[in-house]
């Protein structure tokens, strides 16, 4: 039976997820930390061996494993995908603009924000098609990708210590192919995201969230509501633009004051 023309549907707005925001929060609060440490370790001359061994690389790995896989997780749950998109993309490049022209010795060339934005834009015309892809398969494939690409900046396919085999040299030519994940010799940037392999992270977030669509029904979605945490994750890309100078400018003046 057709609806009446003068009737109107109604919308019900999405309700944010509390528990997402807080661990979105909780991840910004992890990423303030490492990057006030970073400043201190490489902008102040701290003398810090730990930091530039193993565990901190678990640790800078700890936050961009979660931030990939949360936007992977969250793309379907928001709305306007494009203007995202765009807006994150957006971001990326005025990073990347200010590091270029302001701190060129710390100069960054396709960053987590430009890696985000462009896996949301890929997403636009991809999340269709990936409908008809078995969700089990959509993220054992994002999963196995990953991991066999997760070394492809270095010339080789494996994962961290283990490796499979090397990728052809001719690849790796120009700063196209560095934001595809084949970086020429002479590529430098201190915050490096690549397509290969942090789409497939991104995509397994995606078939993620699709696999507990079920469970996510059936749980209170604020049962990890931190009211601080929500705050930061509901302005995660406002508190990630501005962060660091903030971090530095304390770290700065707190320098000053101790006369250093």
């Amino acid at each position: 039976m057709a609806a009446d023309s003068g009737t109107r549907t109604l919308v019900r707005p999405r309700r944010r997820i509390a528990s997402l925001d807080a661990l979105r929060g909780l991840t910004l609060v992890s990423m303030i930390a490492y990057h006030a440490c970073w400043d201190l370790v490489y902008l102040f001359h701290a003398d810090w061996d730990w930091y530039r061994g193993t565990g901190a690389y678990i640790w800078q790995q700890s936050i961009c494993w979660t931030f990939i896989l949360l936007s992977g997780f969250c793309f379907s749950l928001g709305r306007r995908p494009l203007r995202r998109g765009l807006t994150v993309f957006g971001c990326g490049w005025v990073v990347t603009l200010v590091t270029v022209l302001f701190m060129p010795e710390e100069q960054i060339w396709f960053g987590v924000l430009t890696l985000i934005g462009s896996c949301m834009l890929l997403m636009v015309p991809l999340e269709k098609l990936l409908r008809h892809v078995p969700v089990g398969v959509g993220l054992a494939a994002s999963a196995a990708l990953f991991t066999l690409l997760r070394n492809v900046n270095q010339g080789t396919l494996g994962f961290e210590d283990w490796t499979l085999g090397t990728v052809p040299e001719g690849l790796y030519r120009n700063l196209l192919t560095a934001y595809i994940g084949f970086p020429p010799p002479d590529f430098f940037s201190t915050d490096y995201f690549s397509l290969l392999p942090w789409l497939f992270l991104f995509l397994a977030g995606h078939f993620l969230r699709r696999l507990l669509a079920g469970p996510m029904e059936r749980l209170d979605p604020d049962a990890l509501r931190c009211p601080p945490l929500c705050a930061l994750g509901r302005q995660s890309l406002p508190v990630y633009m501005l962060h660091q100078p903030v971090v530095y400018g304390v770290l700065l003046g707190g320098a000053a004051l101790l006369g250093r």
